[in-house]
């Protein structure tokens, strides 16, 4: 059935990106045997035969039981979709390079639960039911470029109850997702701080240093104290100090690197930031953000970066 799915789709309804939510009704749903019902087909096309030429009447009214009974199924596995919507796609925005948890939420008629629905968006699939009349769904979504990326057309399909035949609708939401930048895996240190409010601060690569930690995910290796931690058994970080001002000025036209690049490092010295509870401002061709920090300002950051105008060198920042 996946072949003839495939021939299909390109008539399939939608035919384009559409605004959510959308409601499966009858033009909606296509219906057809699986390779299971073919089979089931073809066994009581045998059986049919079988028993008009014997005269079995028995056989014949089993048969006409089955038949029955697998046509009662092309509609209950309509019904399993009939009526069903997709309300809302979204996801938390992530480095491009990194799989995006697609979320979608479905909404139907409460009075009957609906099982075993199948969504699938290209290589990943889920299985997802509607006990209350409302269910959520998770897709794992591939993403390789920084900006906005539409997900595509997401397939919702059922073979419930016999598995004799298959009901299935498209989705085709119309809103793209936001892709981060991909941070620079190691870098320098974040710039120094500018204002009257300089203090000192701690960091792997400052001037006097002030003393050894536990090592943590995410550390320099190039900070790590090999032989205090070959005599204690266990990672050492070194930890500097050095002045922290007020603000840290992240500025795109201080760095002599490729565009990309430079987007790179900017992205990595926003995480920074974050992590260390740092103000920052963040100066680009045309805007600045900021000074600010917390999670909505490292969100309009990085929004602004994976943005950014492509550089040429790739065919688009956007993702079809």
């Amino acid at each position: 059935m996946s072949g003839v799915r495939a021939r299909l789709q390109a008539l399939a309804r939608p035919r384009g990106p559409e605004a959510l939510p959308v409601v499966f009704h009858r033009r909606r749903i296509y219906v057809l045997p699986t390779a299971f019902g073919a089979f089931f087909v073809a066994l009581l096309a045998v059986m049919l035969v079988g028993a008009l030429n014997y005269n079995n009447n028995p056989a014949l009214l089993l048969a006409l039981l089955l038949a029955g009974a697998g046509n009662t199924s092309l509609f209950a596995a309509h019904l399993q979709l009939s009526g069903l919507a997709v309300t809302a796609v979204d996801a938390e925005p992530v480095p491009a390079g990194a799989p995006m948890s697609l979320r979608v939420h479905l909404r139907a008629d409460p009075g009957r639960t609906r099982r075993g629905l199948r969504l699938q968006l290209g290589e990943s699939s889920t299985v997802a039911s509607l006990a209350d009349g409302a269910g959520e769904a998770r897709l794992a979504l591939p993403t390789r470029r920084r900006g906005w990326l539409h997900p595509g057309r997401i397939t919702v399909s059922t073979t419930r109850p016999l598995g004799i035949a298959g009901a299935w609708a498209y989705a085709w939401p119309s809103e793209p997702l936001l892709v981060y930048p991909r941070p620079e895996a190691d870098g320098p240190p974040l710039p120094l701080g500018a204002g009257d409010a300089a203090q000192a601060r701690l960091h792997p690569a400052g001037d006097d240093l002030h003393h050894l930690r536990a090592y943590r995910r995410g550390d320099s290796r190039r900070a790590i104290a090999w032989k205090p931690s070959a005599r204690h058994g266990a990672l050492l970080v070194r930890e500097y100090e050095q002045p922290q001002g007020a603000d840290v000025v992240l500025d795109w036209s201080t760095l002599a690197l490729a565009y990309e690049d430079r987007i790179r490092r900017i992205a990595r010295w926003v995480d920074e930031a974050e992590r260390e509870g740092r103000r920052s401002l963040l100066r680009l061709p045309g805007q600045a953000i900021g000074p600010g920090s917390g999670p909505a300002h490292r969100h309009a950051c990085l929004r602004a970066l994976a943005l950014l105008p492509g550089d040429g060198s790739d065919a688009r920042t956007t993702h079809g």
